[in-house]
């Protein structure tokens, strides 16, 4: 149980944030259209940021454990939690079905934020 979260937060939350940072920096008027959002929007750099924080932090879980882990499981999950529901407010109010709006990134907001929770519990409970 603890090589698969380990290797989860790794590679699920380090690897993926820090290249969704590289996504949402370098090209942030493509990710904005897949998106389905307007282009040349500051809060793409924004985004990008808290997604080099969260890649840092999945990152650093090779060295260190415990509440570490916990902290950034809860945080990453608010943060994906958190983009789903914008995902899904947008659906309802202007029918976005972009599929970076209402696609596979909306599902894996919400699966992989699922997912590490319950490893998480697994793990520590």
């Amino acid at each position: 149980m603890e090589a698969f979260l380990l290797a989860f937060l790794v590679i699920v939350v380090g690897i993926q944030g820090l290249w969704a940072f590289l996504g949402h920096y370098f090209r942030s008027d493509e990710i904005a259209a897949f998106i389905g959002w307007p282009a040349d929007s500051p809060f793409q750099k924004e985004v990008a940021f808290g997604n080099l924080a969260f890649g840092v932090l999945g990152i650093l879980c090779l060295w260190f454990r415990g509440g570490f882990w916990i902290a950034t499981a809860i945080g990453i999950s608010v943060f994906m939690l958190g983009a789903a529901i914008v995902h899904v407010k947008d659906i309802r109010e202007t029918q976005n079905r972009s599929p970076g709006n209402a696609g596979p990134i909306l599902w894996t907001d919400i699966l992989t934020s699922l997912v590490l929770l319950v490893l998480l519990a697994l793990y520590f409970l």
